[in-house]
């Protein structure tokens, strides 16, 4: 279908991409819980213990002034909650926002507590959160809000590699992960874990090769497998990426790497949607070439020959086989759930799809990748960093040697045995150990896939959405850790 056909057809929308919910429908902390009582329902668990589960422990909220170049002192208003202490450390990213609220927060937490849980990642759920627009502060005054939170949030027992571990959220990134790790460090000279404060850090302070790219890839991995298992159902869905029309809500970290992978993998990228408006191509767009245009003019809208749509919501309803929603939460509410053509919605982003929206598009046939599942990337391979700081070693530093002379005397007997000799280039491509990268890809791949598995497998067996059964997977694990540390019997 052609954009001028398809926009001929459909009522004007009023509002711009916002995490606004639609009069009568679920906000984000609601639709979390909604989506937790269902999963709950089919459990036999206790209604002491589900509530255990459910509840908050704890939310830090905090005041403090910072003085801007200018000499202006604003107050600047924070947030860190950990939803669950069910396993040690506490785990969330921290995103700078203007619109990041105490509720907010709180459902991140919540999210991430089932995530973790869903994924086999040995942590209890946390988020924190800045009430900030990063585009109003430069580097000098975010540097001083960054180190002042981390500075409180250590005061109060909120950060340390045992107790609770920070990472990039929206808003952040690998600059303020590595100003939190300093801040801390100076705090706890002594800590000799210390390094493992905060996750989503440099590689050269400690970060992990293959985590700015972590989350976008666990994307790839959890469409990847939700297109092998469930082809051919009512929605007409066929097996793989190659040939699949792709339409993206929003072109950061996340979304870009979504991207660039369905691309890599013989995917069409159609149309992608930022807050200021979107573009579409019928016949593809460029992720590099996206890349490119926004680094030069600070905007996708100048995408050469693409059409331009100036109210970014208005893309998630472009007909197309997989809608990526990778922005904030709330983007398909009751207002516009009814207008999405897509056979597959993937969240990539936390909470995009409302409770009451998720019903109509369950309805609808289709299928819905739940965020606690898709959007695990990040935090499975922060995970993995977290491991790599404990341990002080890098991933393949004791057995990549090894492999590679292992493969070489693969190499040199089959040779030996038919006369042979492989050339440089074919002994490289076999003869090779794993470095980092290639060892955290596969750790992430694996657990994408076994999770994937379990997802699709108590969907069938409780005759559920899929959402539901990844919730309850995540409930039934953390019920078991309260059983099994004699809590809850």
């Amino acid at each position: 279908m052609s954009l001028s056909r398809f926009l001929a057809g459909r009522p004007a929308l009023g509002r711009a991409m916002s995490s606004t919910t639609a009069q009568g429908d679920a906000d984000f902390l609601q639709s979390v819980e909604i989506f937790f009582k269902r999963a709950a329902g089919l459990t036999n668990r206790s209604p002491g213990l589900l509530e255990n589960i459910r509840s908050c422990r704890a939310m830090l909220h905090l005041n403090f002034p910072i003085k801007k170049t200018n000499g202006e002192i604003v107050m600047i208003e924070a947030w860190r909650a950990q939803h669950s202490q069910h396993r040690s450390p506490q785990k969330g990213g921290i995103r700078y926002s203007p619109m990041v609220h105490a509720e907010e927060v709180q459902a991140l937490a919540a999210l991430m507590t089932y995530k973790c849980a869903l994924v086999d990642v040995p942590f209890g759920g946390a988020k924190g959160g800045i009430k900030i627009d990063p585009k109003e502060f430069n580097e000098r005054e975010l540097e001083h809000i960054t180190r002042r939170y981390t500075t409180e949030l250590s005061k109060k027992g909120f950060i340390g590699p045992a107790t609770d571990v920070p990472a990039p959220d929206v808003g952040t990134g690998p600059r303020e992960m590595a100003w939190i790790k300093d801040t801390y460090e100076a705090l706890h000279p002594n800590s000799l874990e210390r390094a493992a404060c905060v996750t989503g850090k440099p590689v050269p302070m400690g970060g992990v090769r293959g985590r700015n790219l972590a989350t976008g890839l666990g994307v790839l991995f959890g469409i990847r497998e939700f297109l092998r298992i469930n082809h051919g159902n009512a929605t007409g869905i066929t097996e793989g990426i190659k040939g699949k029309t792709f339409v993206i809500q929003g072109w950061g970290n996340v979304g870009s790497f979504s991207g660039k992978f369905m691309h890599e993998h013989g995917g069409k990228v159609i149309a992608v949607a930022e807050y200021n408006g979107a573009i579409y191509k019928e016949d593809g767009l460029d992720p590099e070439l996206i890349n490119r245009v926004k680094e030069s003019s600070g905007s996708i809208l100048g995408y050469p020959g693409a059409k331009v749509l100036k109210n970014g919501l208005e893309a998630l309803e472009i007909p197309c086989d997989v809608l990526i929603p990778a922005a904030l939460e709330g983007q398909i509410t009751l207002d516009n759930a009814d207008r999405i053509k897509a056979k597959v919605i993937a969240e990539a982003a936390n909470g995009p799809v409302t409770a009451k929206a998720h019903d109509l598009l369950v309805k609808k046939g289709v299928i819905i990748i739940p965020d606690l599942l898709l959007n695990s990337g990040g935090v499975i391979v922060s995970y993995f960093e977290w491991l790599k700081n404990l341990s002080h070693v890098r991933f393949g530093r004791l057995t990549r040697q090894v492999e590679i002379k292992a493969k070489e005397e693969i190499v040199d007997l089959l040779e030996n045995q038919f006369g042979r000799k492989l050339t440089v280039q074919e002994k490289g491509a076999f003869a090779w150990g794993a470095d980092e990268e290639k060892l955290v890809r596969s750790g992430l791949e694996d657990t994408m896939i076994e999770a994937c598995a379990n997802v699709h497998r108590v969907a069938h067996e409780k005759k559920c959405d899929h959402r539901t059964a990844a919730y309850l997977i995540s409930v039934e694990k953390i019920a078991t850790d309260y059983e099994m540390a004699g809590i809850f019997p």
